[in-house]
C-alpha cells in the first residue's frame, strides 16, 4: 500500500470524520493511485468544496467513496459507475473486507426453498 502521496491526499481534509482507519488507508491508496495529473489542492481546512478544490479532485474523491462503499458496505451503483471504479481500483488488495449477501441472492434462496418444499 502506498505510504506517501500529494499533501492534498494525505491530510485529514479528504478523510470522513467517522471513517475507520482501515477503510481510510485503502481509500487513500485509491486516491493516490488515480491522482496522477490532477491539479490537486487541499481546499479549505473544513474540507468543504471551496474555491481551492478542483472539479477533478472532487470527482476522484466521490469515486473513491463509491469504491469504499461497495467494498466495505456492499453498496451497489449503476453498472457504468461500478466498472469505472473497479478499473480504477485494479491492484488494490483489501484483505479484511466483509462479505455481503445481496437481496437478489436472498430472494433466490427463498424461492428455491419454497419450490423444493412444494415438490
Amino acid at each position: 500500500m502506498a505510504k506517501h502521496g500529494p499533501p492534498a491526499l494525505t491530510g485529514p481534509v479528504l478523510r470522513a470524520e467517522c471513517e475507520p482507519e482501515g477503510h481510510w488507508q485503502h481509500r487513500r491508496e485509491f486516491l493516490i493511485r488515480n491522482a496522477e495529473g490532477l491539479p490537486l489542492s487541499p481546499g479549505g481546512e473544513d474540507g468543504g468544496a471551496g474555491d481551492g478544490d478542483s472539479l477533478e479532485l472532487r470527482r476522484l474523491t466521490s469515486l473513491s467513496m463509491v469504491w469504499a462503499n461497495h467494498v466495505f458496505l456492499g453498496c451497489r451503483y449503476p453498472l457504468q459507475v461500478m466498472e469505472k471504479v473497479m478499473d480504477m481500483a485494479a491492484g488494490i488488495t483489501v484483505t479484511n473486507a466483509p462479505t455481503h449477501t445481496l437481496r437478489d441472492e436472498l430472494v433466490a434462496k427463498v424461492k428455491r426453498g419454497i419450490s423444493s418444499s412444494n415438490g
